[in-house]
């Protein structure tokens, strides 16, 4: 039989996308009308019939969702097997309803293990592994060219065009973060399938693609565990907000929507963090020894009167003595109970105790009803009094002191300076603002500051720390009512039209907001706690606990953020990545023994990636000896491309830098045409309104750009040179230099 040509090739493979974009739309449309039915459909008055209704609903959605995600670049690959068969590898499974088999299999099935990991060493039952790469838009995507790994030597590989690896790396970066569905390499593979249970800690070098895998794990792992972690869901911990917004769309490309994305800035519930602290405050504040200091703080606020108080009741006048505030403090400590929820056991057993003061002193003691007797039947205008009518009486004067002490300001005015009820934010503000408070905690006398100073990142695990110690507010924010269940339905609906529009042929790429949920967003939104989501349940509710754990960036966590966020996933099911040579925080990991043995001991596993897709080989080489200047026992990870374009440098006044700056920034977006083009400097304000993006070395982590230009690298060096190692390895095409002369 004669061989196909590289054309008719083409023409054939085009012709089956087509066939699986039609067996996608297929399946959307009765998706679609599958959740609207439901949605629509009664569901009687029974609270179980409502919650199947919405389970259904939620779903049917779910699945709308996926399959819309699906439909850009919905086929990337093919596995031809020893065994004579052909697997297609997708974004989404799909089945043929012709004859029940699979049409498509989703790439994070064992199936489609083998695209990722075959070699010629180990070829898996692979004898051809067929890269697409596909053109156009969604039902209509053509393959314009294909690439053949021939894993054996009886297959004709025919003509090739680049490999797919290489065209992705070269290119142009947009604004935010692309899936690697179809680039997987072997290393990475192996990690995104680890196993759900227990902590994986990947470490790797600018370009290593640490990101990615996070990412594509979460995925994974939804895929895999899809029961598990629907219920719970997946908390992702990203270095800064801009981060967010850049990673924000690959998972909702990939299907998924069950994760909740925030920043270390936002680890205490309803607060946004951003200012930062010095290098010497924030190694306090990230110190593990600041939960003693918070805990003595919170027991601080426990007091015990130097003199008694006194509180004048109708009949008598009682007095809260140290005695009696002792006791009632014991006892409301005894319960374990953080310190708001706890007051009310204070407020009661030291209303008890006045109470029964208050009777001793009116010489009316319950045990010994004779001596009442005699004492009322003493009092003139009285009746004689039988005994048997003594316990009553006294009874009747126990609660009558019990109704008067409940009604009493000065009452309730002790037990508040006693035991006040506290917010984080107060409590904290408290503590900064007295040094005597703080030396009783054991607090540093560096942490003081005037009350109104805005909250750094380095403030927010406190923050959650102090939350957990004190617990809500006894009067605290009423559960939402069930007038946003329309909301929840038009929210619902709303999904739905959006496929119907992406169905009629809009941009399926297009970000919207309800692409992806961050916290703060999420955290205002009114949906009634049995029909949200679980990212909506989690948003808004600080003690939830998530299934999984993604932290990116981990080097730059300090010991306290890792106390807060283990508490939030309690299984320590964790995906950390990092670098430590990356390392720009204070309070950051120098080892990952650090951060992680007081909570893990040695119960954690390591792996490294070492495969450099992003930097190409020219700046890699200039970066790599910044690195060996600070961290001579770093390695670099090797790259994978070359440009043939070393960085260029270029040395100004320091007068000239702005004009210099606006020169060079002009000539490299003239040159560049499509793609991302950034300036990094230690300082932004001096420069001016430039035509590219503005970062600081630390709103650039994490990031990356075809073209970057480093103002003034010298000063970014001085203050922290792994901070110039991170401004270097951001680039993926060029890279240049602007110094100052000294």
């Amino acid at each position: 039989m004669e061989t196909p040509s590289y054309d008719q090739e083409l023409t054939a493979e085009t012709e089956h996308l087509r066939g699986l974009h039609t067996l996608l739309v297929d399946e959307l449309e009765t998706a679609t009308a599958q959740a609207r039915g439901m949605l629509a459909a009664p569901a009687g008055g029974e609270i179980s019939g409502l919650w199947e209704r919405d389970v259904s609903v939620h779903r049917w959605s779910e699945r709308v969702g996926a399959l819309t995600a699906a439909r850009s670049g919905l086929c990337f690959g093919r596995l031809d097997q020893a065994d004579a068969t052909t697997v297609y590898v997708g974004r989404i499974g799909l089945t043929d309803p012709a004859d029940g088999e699979s049409a498509l299999v989703d790439w994070r099935a064992p199936a489609a293990q083998p695209f990722y990991c075959a070699t010629m060493a180990t070829p898996l039952g692979v004898s051809r592994r067929r890269h697409f790469q596909i053109a156009g838009t969604a039902p209509s995507e053509r393959v314009v060219a294909f690439h053949d790994d021939v894993l054996d030597g009886t297959v004709d590989s025919g003509s090739a065009s680049d490999p797919a690896l290489l065209a992705a790396l070269k290119a142009p970066r947009g604004s935010t973060m692309r899936d690697i569905v179809t680039t997987i390499q072997a290393e990475q593979d192996a990690i995104i399938r680890l196993p759900l249970s227990g902590t994986v800690v990947i470490e790797g070098g600018p370009g290593t693609g640490k990101t990615a895998v996070a990412l594509h794990r979460v995925a994974y792992l939804l895929y895999a565990h899809r029961e598990r972690l629907a219920r719970s869901g997946v908390l992702v911990v990203g270095p800064s907000a801009d981060f967010i917004r850049y990673v924000g769309g690959v998972l909702p490309a990939l299907g998924e929507s069950a994760v909740l994305f925030t920043t270390p800035g936002r680890l205490a519930h309803g607060v946004v963090a951003t200012a930062v602290d010095t290098d010497d405050l924030a190694r306090l504040k990230g110190d593990l020894a600041m939960v003693d200091v918070l805990r003595r703080a919170v027991d601080d606020l426990q007091r015990i009167p130097t003199t008694p108080i006194a509180i004048e009741l109708e009949d008598v006048t009682v007095e809260v003595d140290r005695k009696l505030a002792t006791e009632a403090r014991r006892r409301a400590r005894a319960t374990g109970r953080p310190h708001n929820t706890a007051r009310a056991t204070f407020r009661d057993t030291l209303g008890k105790l006045l109470v029964q003061q208050g009777l001793e002193r009116l010489n009316h003691e319950f045990e010994d009803p004779p001596e009442l007797v005699e004492l009322l039947s003493g009092l003139s205008g009285l009746p004689e009094i039988e005994p048997a009518g003594a316990a009553e009486i006294t009874a009747q004067m126990r609660a009558e002191l019990r109704d008067d002490l409940r009604a009493d300001l000065g009452f309730h005015a002790a037990v508040e300076e006693l035991w006040p009820t506290m917010t984080p934010e107060q409590a904290l503000t408290d503590l900064y603002a007295s040094p005597k408070r703080l030396r009783t905690a054991g607090g540093h006398a560096s942490l003081h500051r005037d009350p109104g100073a805005p909250w750094t990142v380095a403030d927010a695990p406190l923050l959650d720390e102090l939350a957990e110690l004190l617990g809500p507010l006894p009067d605290g924010p009423a559960r939402r009512d069930a007038e946003a269940d329309s909301r929840y339905a038009a929210e619902v609906l709303s999904i739905l039209e959006a496929a119907d529009r992406q169905i009629a042929g809009e941009d399926p790429d297009e970000a919207r907001p309800t692409d992806f949920v961050t916290a703060d967003v999420l955290a205002a939104r009114q949906v009634p706690a049995h029909l949200a989501s679980v990212a909506e349940r989690a948003a808004s509710d600080r003690d939830w606990r998530f299934g999984h754990l993604v932290v990116d960036e981990a080097q730059e966590l300090s010991a306290m953020d890792w106390h807060v966020l283990l508490r939030r996933c309690p299984s320590h099911s964790i995906t950390a990545v990092g670098d430590l040579a990356q390392r720009s925080a204070p309070a950051g990991a120098r080892t990952w023994d650090d951060v992680l043995a007081p909570h893990l001991a040695d119960r954690w596993t390591y792996r490294t990636l070492t495969v450099n897709y992003r930097t190409p080989t020219e700046i890699m080489a200039a970066a790599a000896t910044v690195l060996a200047d600070y961290a001579p026992d770093r390695r670099p990870p090797d790259s994978v491309r070359s440009t043939g374009e070393d960085p260029w440098e270029q040395t100004v006044p320091a007068a000239d830098l702005p004009a210099a700056l606006r020169e060079v920034v002009a000539t490299e977006a003239a040159q560049l045409r499509r793609g991302t083009l950034a300036v990094i400097a230690d300082d932004l304000t001096a420069l001016g309104d430039l035509p590219a993006e503005l970062h600081t070395p630390l709103s650039a982590k994490g990031l990356e750009f075809d073209v970057v230009v480093i103002a003034d690298p010298e000063a970014i060096r001085r203050r922290n040179p792994a901070d110039l190692y991170v401004s270097m390895t951001r680039a993926t095409q060029r890279l240049g230099l602007l110094h100052v002369e000294s």
